[in-house]
């Protein structure tokens, strides 16, 4: 049955007349029912550590829309929690975690062994939804990949440059490179025990590779993400794993020979069709509409949509967003892009 999946055949290397489809953030913010159920929760950690209700908003775009895969719902800062950051999100401004930056902290960080502890409730809803999908439909785990959360780590929160992590990087290499370690660490025991609850698959998401230049592109986003690839493979022969380092730009170029993934998810900064002719090459690519075009819709969404499946038409293709979807996006948009994905 599983290799009936749309998504696992993509991933496998199969070309598919119409690609199967999912879409970054499906379950948010933008569905009036994920909005009842957050606050059902009360607040958003309490949303992602309440194994039913993050099973419920996992769910309900499927139900909604019967996209090929979910993603289960969590959030990439839930690694540092367990390793022993505080953590906190402020209403319409989003995560705080207290700052990683000397070696005593770095030191005070819980070893890896010890996240499970916290990270148990997502294992939960892993294997609800592995009990509770469609038959057809692939799941799929996620983490932020090393450099990404780290920047959050050092900054304590989002930044727009991603200041901080660069600093850091440059004044005191050694803390810098052993929140990475740990990290990659955490991420390999993490997507690990997911991957024993029921997903079928697993995605790194590198928000902020595209802000590495020259060496450290490869050293602190590519080289973190081929050791986990390669760690989860050994331990879970046959797992997919589709790598996203947005920003890449050109550097999208052999990231699955690099990686080991078996797919390179691109954004919208790439053009489909270049993408198609240097990246598809090498294996399933996913991507890349415009989030935009779900507020936007019409005519535009339409043509857009068309054109990237025709670009992609001649190898393996996920279609997906060049990013997650934003809260302003109208949910009648979502149909339109997939009926238009579906039906030509």
């Amino acid at each position: 049955m599983a290799q009936q999946k749309t998504i696992l055949r993509a991933l496998a290397g199969e070309t598919l007349p119409t690609p199967p489809i999912w879409m970054m953030r499906q379950a948010g913010r933008y569905l009036p029912e994920y909005k009842a159920t957050r606050a059902q929760a009360g607040d958003f950690l309490s949303l992602c550590y309440n194994p039913e209700l993050a099973a419920e908003v996992t769910l309900q775009p499927i139900r909604r829309y019967g996209f090929d895969a979910a993603i289960l719902f969590a959030d990439i800062l839930l690694l540092p929690q367990a390793l022993g950051a505080d953590l906190w999100f402020v209403t319409g401004e989003g995560p705080r975690l207290s700052t990683i930056t000397t070696a005593d902290e770095l030191a005070q960080l819980k070893p890896t062994e010890a996240i499970h502890d916290t990270l148990n409730p997502i294992y939960e809803t892993v294997k609800i939804l592995s009990r509770e999908l469609p038959s057809e439909t692939t799941l799929i785990g996620f983490a932020g990949s090393p450099w990404t959360v780290a920047t959050y780590m050092i900054a304590g929160q989002g930044t727009p440059d991603q200041g901080p992590a660069h600093a850091l990087k440059a004044e005191n290499r050694p803390v810098f490179e052993g929140i990475i370690n740990r990290l990659t660490e955490g991420t390999i025991a993490y997507l690990s025990k997911q991957i024993e609850a029921g997903a079928e698959c697993v995605k790194l998401f590198d928000s902020w590779a595209g802000s590495l230049q020259g060496d450290d592109f490869m050293e602190f986003s590519i080289k973190p993400m081929q050791r986990i690839t390669a760690a989860l493979k050994e331990k879970h022969p046959g797992i997919p794993v589709i790598a996203f380092p947005r920003g890449a730009g050109e550097r999208y170029i052999g990231v699955h020979a690099a990686t080991g993934a078996d797919c390179v998810a691109i954004d919208d900064g790439v053009d489909a069709a270049w993408a198609a002719e240097h990246v598809q090459k090498d294996g399933c690519v996913q991507g890349n509409l415009k989030s935009s075009h779900m507020v936007t819709g019409g005519d535009a969404l339409v043509q857009e949509t068309r054109r990237i499946c025709k670009a992609f038409s001649n190898g393996p293709h996920i279609f997906n967003l060049g990013h997650g979807i934003t809260p302003d996006a109208n949910p009648d948009n979502v149909q339109l892009m997939i009926d238009t994905v579906r039906g030509g």
